[in-house]
């Protein structure tokens, strides 16, 4: 790769970071909410590096340095060695895809491939709010079911919200995909609904219903599912990678 080439990936790899992270929300895609921040310094810094690098290699060429292939560059083997392999050119490949291409949202086809994570362990509960349908987030409903001895979800009446995923078997999930850092450490919450048909994959809605029953309340053996009551459509959260409890404006 030449000297030019190596200013232009990095100015093409700063304007990418820039454009992710700047224009819209769709550095969501690849990061947590708290990074952008970094990214935004990381595409300015690439920036940067870009220009400084293209004012010394103007400069350098007007002072008249050799230019790379003379044989001030070239080894004992007769190869110029100031430049870098071939494969270096593959590095615009990841930087192009910045400018020109959205990768798509994780969803139910991650989900359908991956077992639900595992909830932190939790000691302590605080009561139920006697609001009902009490809205829980994905984790601490299956928390709740698995952990909590008093069987606080026992006959609540419970509302959730996620993305459809199906199942091959009797039902389908309620699910949230969480990132810890990024798309790479990606994390699967599923609640198992029951009574009510599939939506399409991947469209998100809000469950309001009651625990369905199995196993031990409060131990490992109580099955994280939703004996469903109403299935509303929502719109798409602008931050899909958290398992919180977004506004769910029904549609």
């Amino acid at each position: 790769m030449r000297r030019p080439a190596q200013t232009i990936l990095l100015l093409l790899g700063g304007l990418g970071l820039l454009r992710i992270s700047l224009l819209g929300d769709l550095y969501l895609r690849y990061v947590k909410e708290g990074l952008r921040p970094l990214l935004i310094a990381s595409g300015v810094l690439l920036l940067l590096l870009g220009a400084m690098d293209a004012v010394a290699y103007r400069r350098g060429r007007q002072e008249g340095h050799e230019p790379s292939g003379s044989p001030e560059h070239l080894g004992h083997d007769g190869h110029d060695h100031s430049t870098l392999p071939r494969a270096a050119w593959l590095l615009f490949f990841p930087v192009l895809s910045l400018l020109f291409y959205a990768p798509p949202a994780l969803g139910a086809y991650t989900a359908s491939r991956e077992a639900p994570e595992a909830v932190t362990e939790q000691r302590h509960f605080d009561p139920l709010p006697a609001t009902s349908p009490v809205p829980m987030t994905l984790t601490e409903f299956t928390g709740r079911v698995q952990q909590d001895r008093r069987g606080s979800v026992e006959g609540r009446s419970v509302r959730l919200t996620g993305f459809v995923t199906p199942d091959e078997r009797d039902g389908w999930y309620l699910t949230r995909i969480v990132l810890s850092c990024c798309a790479a450490d990606a994390r699967t919450v599923k609640v198992r609904i029951h009574g009510a048909p599939a939506l399409p994959a991947d469209t998100w809605v809000a469950v309001t219903g009651t625990w369905h029953p199995g196993g031990t309340l409060g131990t490992g053996s109580a099955p994280a599912a939703l004996d469903a009551r109403t299935v509303d459509r929502i719109d798409r959260p602008v931050n899909a990678y958290k398992d919180d409890l977004p506004l769910a404006t029904t549609r």
